[in-house]
């Protein structure tokens, strides 16, 4: 009885020391990863410039197996035509109802589009990336990749890193015009509201400075979308199955640290008690 007694606080220690271990791997590699990208720009650009064709367009149709763009701008003019139902009924009941140009200049650009975007680049492209690295990884072929003096990492992630970065801008911009016209057709077009007075609300409150914040907010979230998937798809183990499962914890790992993230950057950006530009709030 005394050796399994023995053995009991190692075996519940195991899984803490596990996950500090997998901790200071994947943070390594995220360095690693992000130290390497003004290399590949210089060196692989041909390679980031492929990866950017991939995520945008893909190699079939936009929404069926091709890019990411039009499941960006379906999902963002989904999302937004909720916004401008929910947000337009909600308002009419205490009198407000004009004011639904200023929620979805405010709701869109700063938390929603951002949102909206970051889900569809994690499940579009993120599990396409830990995919293809975890079947890379299973088949030796990232080995083949050193045995031929050929960096893995600057080669195979950093590029991707880049093409990430690079792409987003364009979907992004994309999606929040996207949800800009839903909700104005929504209230507009469904709900009646007069254009001029969603028009005047609306550019009342939207500025310049919430659309680069609401930018870098993206660029943001795919950064850390590409850090954790590629990280997962890198690192994968245990042939088909592990590769799945490594797909299905990059998923669940990324939208959990963009919601997180998400609420640290609007502190960090409008504060506690944001102002509203415009109406002097």
């Amino acid at each position: 009885m005394a050796a399994p007694v023995s053995r009991l606080p190692a075996r519940a220690t195991r899984p803490v020391v596990d996950g500090f271990a997998a901790l200071g791997t994947h943070s390594t590699f995220y360095a690693r990863v992000l130290a390497a990208v003004p290399t590949v720009l210089v060196r692989y650009w041909r390679h980031v410039l492929r990866h950017v064709n991939d995520i945008s367009f893909g190699s079939a149709s936009l929404l069926a197996g091709g890019g990411t763009i039009g499941v960006v701008f379906a999902m963002s003019a989904v999302a937004s035509t909720q916004i401008g139902l929910e947000g337009y009924r909600g308002l009419d009941i205490i009198g407000l109802s004009p004011m639904t140009g200023l929620m979805s200049a405010l709701v869109n650009t700063r938390e929603i589009a951002p949102v909206v975007a970051s889900v569809a680049l994690a499940a579009k492209v993120g599990t396409g990336f830990t995919a293809q690295l975890g079947a890379m990884r299973i088949s030796d072929e990232i080995d083949a990749l050193e045995t031929m003096a050929v960096p893995s990492v600057p080669f195979l992630v950093s590029t991707r890193m880049a093409a990430a970065v690079l792409a987003v801008v364009p979907l992004y911009l994309v999606g929040l015009f996207a949800s800009y016209a839903a909700t104005s057709l929504a209230v507009t077009q469904i709900k009646g509201q007069s254009s001029g007075t969603y028009d005047y609300y609306f550019q009342l409150l939207l500025t310049p400075g919430d659309v680069g914040f609401s930018l870098l907010k993206a660029v943001v979230f795919a950064v850390i979308i590409t850090l954790v998937h590629c990280g997962y798809g890198f690192h994968a183990a245990g042939g088909p199955e592990g590769v799945g499962r490594a797909a299905g914890r990059a998923l669940r790992t990324s939208i959990v640290t963009i919601a997180i993230v998400d609420v640290l950057l609007t502190l960090t950006i409008w504060g506690t008690q944001p102002t509203l530009p415009g109406v002097g709030a």
